[in-house]
């Protein structure tokens, strides 16, 4: 089928395709960030706690995010390229219904970014005292982990605590960090939700740049259809007369 679009709405085809493909290649690397934390040793057991919360908010809702993303993606670029005023208009939807539950999901976790931290420090300071009182072998590598994957040593970070031997050690020296894992988990969380939240503001502005071009294509798009319905509408009418 020949395109009948002018340069300049040729020029926001490939716009909106060039922006699905890269929202597509977000996506995909949304869904492999999720699958990583899902199945990492270290940062399955910093955030597979007991903590419902916690779990889908590190690591089910990126790969959730991210699968959607990716079908939506692929749904705008097909769109564009076949020149689809219904594939667009379903793109504009879907993209509007994820935009705004971003903009939910962003403001329930800003809401919530305390409660997650908590629990995550709860759930260290459990098993740093189930550790000292049975010294189970499983309670000492989950110990280690949170050492080594936040660079952190026990509660307070003093050597009283007693766990210095599965402690990280100090670049260059032989004396362990003494940083307490408590402070490290509220640094690391917030530090990265910062990150996150950054990311989400440029993804939301794409999100709308996106929105504006698939209306004016699919406007584009139908207009000569509809000259066309118009056109033929006035041929029948005139040839009723004569």
């Amino acid at each position: 089928m020949t395109s009948r679009l002018s340069s300049a709405e040729l020029c926001i085809k490939y716009l909106i395709f060039a922006f699905n493909f890269i929202f597509w290649l977000a996506g995909t690397g949304v869904f492999a960030l999720g699958l990583w934390v899902r199945f990492n040793e270290r940062t399955k057991e910093l955030l597979t706690a007991d903590s419902p919360s916690v779990s889908f908010t590190g690591v089910y809702m990126p790969i959730v995010v991210g699968a959607v993303m990716m079908v939506l993606g692929f749904l705008g670029c097909c769109g564009a390229i076949k020149e689809s005023p219904c594939m667009l208009g379903m793109f504009f939807v879907f993209l509007f219904i994820i935009f705004a539950a971003e903009v939910a999901a962003g403001i329930w976790g800003f809401a919530i970014q305390k409660k997650v931290v908590k629990e995550i420090q709860d759930s260290y300071k459990q098993t740093f005292d189930n550790y000292k009182n049975t010294k189970q072998k499983a309670l000492r590598e989950t110990l280690k982990d949170f050492h080594y994957g936040l660079k952190c040593c026990g509660k307070t970070g003093l050597p009283i605590d007693g766990v210095s031997d599965i402690c990280p050690k100090k670049e260059g020296t032989k004396n362990v960090v003494t940083t307490s894992c408590p402070s490290a988990i509220e640094e690391n969380f917030t530090s990265r939700l910062q990150v996150i939240g950054g990311v989400g503001i440029g993804i939301g502005v794409i999100m709308i740049f996106g929105m504006i071009l698939s209306m004016l294509l699919c406007r584009a798009i139908q207009r000569p259809r509809d000259n066309d319905k118009y056109r033929v509408h006035v041929f029948e009418k005139t040839s009723n007369k004569a």
